[in-house]
């Protein structure tokens, strides 16, 4: 995402919550929060390719990209300290 009062962001955000209202809220119903809470979750997790390289990832997997973010993270903590 870019910077504050990027339109461009904006309507990535709301293309994302549109296709989960239109998939799976509108679709069912849930008699806890709790529970449509896990079906959105269940349902992100299992839409959403983890192994798919992106180039604004250089090229790495969201996986991946995450692993090394942490790894680096870790370093830069154990670094400062």
């Amino acid at each position: 995402m870019g910077r504050k009062g990027e339109c461009w962001d904006n309507a990535v955000t709301e293309l994302f919550f549109a296709t989960i209202k239109t998939e799976l809220i509108d679709r069912h119903g849930w008699p806890t929060r709790t529970a449509a809470h896990k079906a959105i979750f269940v349902d992100i997790e299992a839409w959403y390719n983890t192994r798919r390289r992106h180039s604004r990832l250089g090229y790495l997997s969201p996986d991946a990209y995450e692993t090394n973010y942490h790894a680096t993270e870790d370093t830069t903590k154990r670094q400062v300290a």
